[in-house]
């Protein structure tokens, strides 16, 4: 209850803010000059299948170091609408499923829900977004999360542009109340854009503090990502390549009892994403990923790789 009680007051504190930002720049909504564009609505569902070297569930350190077959369905909406010259609203909902062909025990469903405020402010722009995630394992609740993130970003020159921005976080993991947390971290990434959207890098940094109930579990972390994103036309459509790149420094507070020394995990995370159009809205996507996790705790030391193919339709 206590940390219930908490995260609410955090969030009350943060929905009050962004109710004066709005009342402060309530004189722009009144201009006369300025028509608001109508709302926008898009949606994209998906469906595809996979195969996981080694079915896992990152957030408890448990992985089976088996493989596994597994359809994938996904549904994403959103909305837009302009309030003002200078402020949007944007809200979206996202629904994906995977089922396992043998390791029924733990099929993933997770809802995450959305709300996005952005204020142009010519030179930057500013914004906050709140995020409500819920995960359940065999349909069994699993995990829920909280996280509020105010940002501010802008171009620097012609072609780069940068964005930092502040989030905080509130986790609780069903019947396994040492592994709740909340987590305060920083963020900042930076732009390329090579050939504007056709071709652009991204780099990223992240720092993390994570406080769990079980002191062992508390850790700081440096992050690092990688990104190059490119579109090109086969047969007259926009295709897209995207390939990522992502590393990980935990260290960890405290003795794990079971290892009798400070827990220290290093994480790589590779990933190749390809989406070539078909007919009209519709697009089949092949990926494939991979993840070497090095640490001084036996659970959390292993390897996997994550290969699959979705269809996907958008409109």
């Amino acid at each position: 209850m206590p940390r219930f009680a908490h995260t609410v007051r955090v969030f009350s504190t943060f929905a009050a803010g962004i109710m004066a930002w709005l009342l402060a720049t309530h004189t722009w909504a009144q201009q006369k000059d300025y028509a608001l564009a109508p709302a926008q609505y898009s949606a994209e569902v998906g469906m595809g299948a996979e195969y996981d070297s080694n079915v896992s569930i990152e957030e408890v350190d448990r992985a089976s170091n088996q493989g596994d077959y597994a359809m994938t369905m996904d549904v994403g909406l959103e909305a837009q609408k302009e309030l003002s010259r200078r402020i949007e609203v944007a809200a979206t909902y996202d629904v994906s499923q995977v089922l396992y062909k043998d390791f029924s025990q733990v099929d993933r469903q997770t809802h995450i829900l959305g709300t996005d405020l952005a204020l142009d402010l010519d030179a930057v722009d500013t914004g906050v977004s709140f995020y409500y995630i819920n995960s359940r394992l065999d349909n069994e609740k699993f995990l829920e999360l909280y996280r509020v993130s105010p940002s501010v970003s802008g171009f620097l020159a012609k072609k780069w542009f940068a964005r930092g921005a502040y989030v905080y976080s509130d986790k609780s993991i069903e019947n396994r109340p040492g592994r709740d947390a909340t987590t305060n971290s920083g963020e900042a990434d930076l732009y390329y854009f090579h050939r504007g959207l056709r071709s652009y890098f991204n780099l990223g940094y992240r720092y993390k503090d994570e406080d769990a109930d079980t002191d062992r579990l508390d850790y700081t972390s440096n992050s690092l990502k990688l990104r190059y994103i490119h579109r090109f036309k086969i047969f007259s459509r926009i295709a897209k390549l995207e390939l990522a790149w992502r590393y990980e420094d935990r260290n960890y507070s405290s003795v794990t009892p079971s290892i009798g020394e400070d827990r220290d995990d290093q994480r790589h995370r590779w990933r190749a994403d390809f989406e070539i159009p078909i007919i009209g809205r519709s697009a089949v996507q092949v990926y494939y990923g991979y993840a070497d996790y090095e640490s001084n705790y036996p659970s959390a030391d292993y390897t996997q790789y994550l290969v699959g193919t979705r269809f996907l339709y958008r409109w």
